[in-house]
């Protein structure tokens, strides 16, 4: 979150960091708890802050989201920027990935689990929405919080930049015809203005924030400067990352306690697309010869979504109390502990991928 992932940040911010670091998965399963605790009994100022929005985008998570990515893009040098070709294999499978296999798989997994081995369980009426749900959510690659993960692997900053924008562009023109050919809709209404916003919000104002603050530390200060303030700036993105799972999680805090076994069960295709497509991603590039600090991004956006732009959507075509939106937000729900999970294992597997893709 300094830029560096968590065992270069050892080195550089001391021990009190590290054991945080290493603690991570302890602190985020502890900010779920307390967000479910919170949001169940003190729902009224939950929903207050939940309904501070604007086109589905929750104005107190995109501050937290930017006090997360802005660190990570001071660190981004846009002349470095035309290095990004050297890694053309690395974009090749993300964008495989993304728009050729990951919309599609959610659509098997939904038909297989939702249609068919948990339908007993679930409500009869809501079976289709649920699988809609899924789809839109797979259909959308995530934006911001990739930077999260990708600092994390110690990613390549110029390739997850350029790679999100690419998506970005793709998106515009590629979500709506996906997603009504896997609905069987003639016509999506796209929520534009929480695409737009979205990108807005979390892309394009971060980077130009970020670059011009990096332009006057370095002006003042040179390259010392710049460390200095990431140092600093270190435990705020953790923090804010932490903050935000209790807030996202106590939005849905009485949603949660009142059907768990309906949130228990659409979690399942979810978190299997993530690990198959996140797996798929890592693995294609080892065989390739891509770099692990590509290889680990390009996995992690592979199998993150885009939620603001899927939850809009779907309440859109199917309703605010739809399967549809539900199954939305229990991606929203598994995105942050699970693609940690895939953080963990991109790292514990560095040695063995570079073993790997030497020989590739």
């Amino acid at each position: 979150m300094s830029g560096r992932c968590a065992v270069a940040a050892r080195r550089s911010v001391g021990a009190k960091m590290g054991f945080f670091e290493r603690w991570l998965t302890l602190w985020v399963g502890l900010c779920i708890v307390v967000g479910i605790l919170l949001g169940h009994l003190l729902p009224g100022p939950f929903r207050q802050v939940g309904s501070l929005e604007v086109a589905r985008v929750n104005l107190p998570v995109a501050f937290l989201i930017w006090l997360m990515i802005v660190p990570m893009l001071l660190k981004i040098d846009f002349r470095a920027l035309h290095r990004v070709k050297e890694h053309w294999r690395g974009v090749g499978v993300t964008l495989f990935i993304n728009w050729g296999v990951k919309p599609f798989s959610m659509a098997l997994l939904g038909w297989l689990f939702i249609a068919h081995l948990f339908r007993p369980w679930l409500p009869e009426g809501q079976i289709d929405s649920y699988i809609a749900g899924l789809i839109i959510l797979a259909a959308a690659p995530c934006t911001a919080m990739v930077f999260v993960w990708s600092h994390l692997t110690e990613g390549e900053p110029h390739f997850t930049l350029s790679q999100v924008a690419l998506n970005d562009l793709i998106m515009v023109v590629a979500f709506a015809p996906i997603v009504g050919l896997l609905l069987g809709l003639s016509a999506i209404t796209v929520p534009w203005e929480t695409l737009l916003l979205s990108v807005g919000l979390f892309i394009v104002v971060p980077v130009i924030v970020a670059q011009g603050w990096r332009f006057k530390l370095l002006a003042s200060g040179g390259q010392e400067a710049l460390d200095a303030t990431l140092k600093v700036l270190h435990p705020v993105s953790l923090t804010a990352l932490l903050a935000t799972l209790v807030l996202l999680f106590g939005f849905q805090g009485e949603q949660i306690l009142a059907q768990p076994m309906v949130i228990l069960l659409l979690a399942v295709p979810i978190l299997i697309q993530v690990y198959f497509n996140a797996g798929l991603s890592y693995w294609l590039n080892r065989k390739l010869g891509e770099a692990h600090n590509v290889a680990a991004p390009s996995a992690l956006i592979g199998a993150s979504n885009f939620f603001e732009l899927a939850v809009a959507t779907a309440i859109g075509l199917f309703g605010f109390e739809s399967g549809a939106a539900l199954a939305t937000v229990v991606g929203v729900l598994v995105e942050v502990p699970v693609m940690l999970s895939v953080v963990r294992i991109a790292i514990a597997s560095r040695d063995w991928y570079q073993r790997g893709a030497a020989h590739g």
